[in-house]
C-alpha cells in the first residue's frame, strides 16, 4: 500500500483538506501528522523504481528510492515538521497551503525517478513557494516575489527546454548521470545552477528570503537549494568545474555577510556560503565528497532552520532584524538566546555539533584528491562562517549595545520548534554513526580525530581573536543602516537605465508627432484607433483573435518538439 502512493500526494492531499477543518488546532495538527506519516513511509519504502505511470508515449516513475535520494526526502520531511511546529501559532490559510504544497513538490522532485517529473515539480515548488513571501502583505513583499517568481519559473523553462533537447539528443527521460557537452545538458546544469544560486544568479535568495514572513522564511530555507544540490549530485556529480563554482560560493557572500545589517540577509548570505560547500562536494564527485554533499545538507538544514528561527523569534517579538536596532535581549529572551548560539556553534563546526562532522568530510574529500587551493578556500570560509554566523549574529542580537527593548520570550511552539531542532543538532555532533549509516555510500570515516578536533578549534580560536582585535580597534565594520549594491543592481537598476536611455530616440520621435496636431497621417490614425481599436467597433472580435494568436504559438512548440523528436 505504502509504496502505490507516491509521497508528495500526502502532503497534497492535506493541502486539499486543510481549508475545510475549521481553524486552530485542527489544521496545525494536520500539519504536524503529514509530514510524520511521510516520514514513516519514506523510511520504510523498498529500493527501487515504483510507481511508474504513462504519460503521453513515456514512462513516468514518480517515486525513485535509494541511498541518495531517500537521505534527502528524509530530511525534507522533518523539516516540513519543525517548520510546521515553529509556525502552530499562524491562522494564515495561505501560508498554511503553501507550506504543504511547497514541501509536498520538493519531496516528490528528490524522488522523481525522470526528468519530465522532476520539471513538474520544479515549477511546483517555485509557484508555491513565492505565497510565503507574498503572505506578508507588503508592497516590498509583493515587487519581491514577483522577481522570485520569475527567477524560479525561468529556471524551470530552461530546465523543460534542456530536457527536451537532451532528449532529441539521446531518445531517454531519465535523471541520472549526465556528462556537460551537449546543449541539453548545459541548458539542464544551468537550471540547476539558477536553483543552487551559482555566483551571478544568487540575489533571488538573499532578495527573497528576508522578505517573506517570520515562518515563511524558516520554511523556504529548507527545500528549494537544497533540491537544487540534490539534482546536481543526482545529474553532475565529478563535473570538475563544480569544484571551482563551489569555491567561489563559499567565498563571496562573507564580505556582504559582515557588513550587512538586516540579520535575516546575514543569514541568507550564509546560506550561499553553504551551499558552496556542498557544490565543491559534488564537483569532486568521490564517494566520501558525496557522502559529505549529502550530510552537510542534512546537517545545514536543520542549523540554518534553527538561526532562522532564533532571528525570526525576534524579529516577532520586538518586530525589527537590524542589528543596529537590537542588543541586549539575551535579558528577557534567554531560550532564544541559548538556542540561536546552539545553531551558531552548529554552523560554525564547533567540535560535538552537527556542522563539525558534516563539513569535516567535504574538506577531507578535497584533501585526498589533492584539491589543496580549494581545501585552502574552504578553511578560509569556514573561519569566515564564524565570524558573520558564529558571531556576529548571536553577538548583535543578543549582546552587543543595550537596546534597550524588553520584548517577551518567544511564544511556546516557537522554542518548542527551536528546542528540538537544537537536541538534533547536538545528537547528530556527539553521535553521528545514525547518520553515516544513511548516507549514500559505505565509506569508513572517522571525523573525531586528534588532528580534525585540534585544527578546527585552532581556526575558531583564532577566528574569535581576531573579531574581538576587530571590534576592540573600531576596525570591524559597524551595525548601520545601509543598503549594500550586490549583482542584483545590473538587472534592477542599471538595466532599466539603459534601456530608457536606448529608448530616448523613439521617444523623441512619438513626442514630435505628438505637436503635429494638424498633419493628415495623425488624423488617420486617430480614425483608424477609434474604429478597429480596443474601444473601437470590432473591439468584440480583439478575445479571439487572442485565443487564435496563443492556439498558433502552442501549435509552434507543437511542431518544434515534433521535429526535434
Amino acid at each position: 500500500m505504502l509504496e502505490s502512493i507516491p509521497t508528495a500526494f500526502l502532503f497534497f492531499l492535506a493541502a486539499l483538506v486543510l481549508p475545510l477543518l475549521p481553524r486552530g488546532p485542527a489544521r496545525a495538527a494536520l500539519l504536524l501528522t503529514v509530514p510524520v506519516i511521510a516520514v514513516l513511509q519514506v523510511y520504510a519504502l523498498p529500493f527501487g523504481n515504483l510507481v511508474p505511470v504513462d504519460f503521453f508515449g513515456f514512462t513516468l516513475e514518480l517515486m525513485r528510492v535509494d541511498k541518495l535520494s531517500r537521505i534527502f526526502a528524509l530530511i525534507f520531511c522533518i523539516a516540513a515538521f519543525l517548520g510546521n511546529l515553529y509556525a502552530w501559532h499562524v491562522k494564515d490559510l495561505v501560508q498554511q497551503v503553501a507550506a504543504l504544497l511547497y514541501a509536498g513538490a520538493a519531496i516528490g522532485a528528490v524522488l522523481a525517478g525522470d526528468l519530465i517529473t522532476l520539471f513538474f515539480y520544479w515549477e511546483g515548488t517555485a509557484i508555491s513557494s513565492v505565497f510565503l513571501i507574498w503572505a506578508r502583505r507588503t508592497e516590498g513583499a509583493y515587487h519581491t516575489g514577483l522577481r522570485y517568481l520569475i527567477i524560479q519559473v525561468g529556471s524551470g523553462v530552461i530546465l523543460l527546454a534542456g530536457v527536451i533537447v537532451n532528449y532529441a539528443d539521446t531518445g531517454s527521460i531519465a535523471f541520472e548521470q549526465m556528462q556537460l557537452g551537449t546543449l541539453g545538458t548545459w541548458l539542464i546544469f544551468i537550471a540547476f545552477g539558477m536553483k543552487c544560486a551559482f555566483p551571478l544568479l544568487h540575489n533571488w535568495l538573499q532578495d527573497a528570503y528576508p522578505a517573506a514572513t517570520v515562518t515563511g522564511t524558516v520554511i523556504l530555507s529548507a527545500f528549494t537549494t537544497k533540491l537544487a544540490v540534490y539534482s546536481l549530485a543526482r545529474g553532475f556529480a565529478g563535473t570538475e568545474i563544480l569544484v571551482y563554482i563551489g569555491a567561489i560560493m563559499t567565498l563571496f557572500p562573507i564580505f556582504y555577510a559582515v557588513i550587512e545589517n538586516d540579520l535575516r540577509r546575514v543569514l541568507a548570505y550564509s546560506l550561499n556560503n553553504q551551499l558552496g560547500f556542498m557544490v565543491v562536494g559534488v564537483g569532486i564527485g568521490t564517494e566520501l565528497a558525496l557522502n559529505g554533499t549529502a550530510a552537510h545538507a542534512f546537517a545545514h538544514i536543520l542549523y540554518k532552520a534553527l538561526l532562522f528561527m532564533s532571528v525570526g523569534a525576534v524579529l516577532f517579538r520586538t518586530g525589527t532584524a537590524k542589528g543596529s536596532e537590537l542588543g541586549g535581549l539575551y535579558k528577557t529572551m534567554p531560550l532564544t538566546m541559548i538556542f540561536c548560539v546552539i545553531g551558531a556553534a552548529s554552523i560554525s563546526a564547533f567540535p560535538l555539533f552537527s556542522g563539525f562532522v558534516t563539513k569535516s568530510l567535504i574538506l577531507s574529500a578535497s584533501a585526498k584528491e589533492s584539491y589543496y587551493i580549494v581545501w585552502g578556500i574552504l578553511l578560509f570560509a569556514s573561519a569566515g562562517v564564524f565570524h558573520h554566523s558564529g558571531i556576529k549574529i548571536p553577538y548583535f542580537a543578543f549582546f552587543a549595545h543595550d537596546s534597550g527593548k524588553r520584548p517577551k520570550e518567544a511564544p511556546w511552539n516557537m522554542l518548542l520548534a527551536m528546542g528540538l531542532t537544537a537536541f538534533l543538532c547536538i545528537a547528530v555532533g556527539v553521535y553521528p554513526a545514525p547518520l553515516y549509516a544513511l548516507l549514500p555510500f559505505d565509506v569508513s570515516y572517522e571525523s573525531y580525530t586528534t588532528t580534525h578536533v585540534i585544527t578546527q578549534l585552532q581556526l575558531l580560536f583564532f577566528s574569535a581573536l581576531a573579531f574581538t582585535v576587530l571590534m576592540r580597534t573600531g576596525i570591524y565594520p559597524p551595525e548601520l543602516k545601509s543598503v549594500n549594491l550586490d549583482f542584483d543592481w545590473t538587472y534592477r537598476r542599471l538595466l532599466p537605465s539603459l534601456l530608457r536611455w536606448l529608448a530616448w530616440p523613439f521617444g523623441s520621435f512619438f513626442r514630435m508627432l505628438d505637436h503635429l496636431k494638424g498633419v493628415w497621417f495623425k488624423g488617420l490614425i486617430i480614425r483608424l484607433y477609434h474604429s478597429y481599436g480596443p474601444e473601437g467597433r470590432v473591439s468584440q472580435y480583439w478575445p479571439t483573435g487572442a485565443m487564435v494568436l496563443w492556439i498558433g504559438v502552442l501549435l509552434g512548440v507543437a511542431l518544434v518538439v515534433n521535429y526535434l523528436s
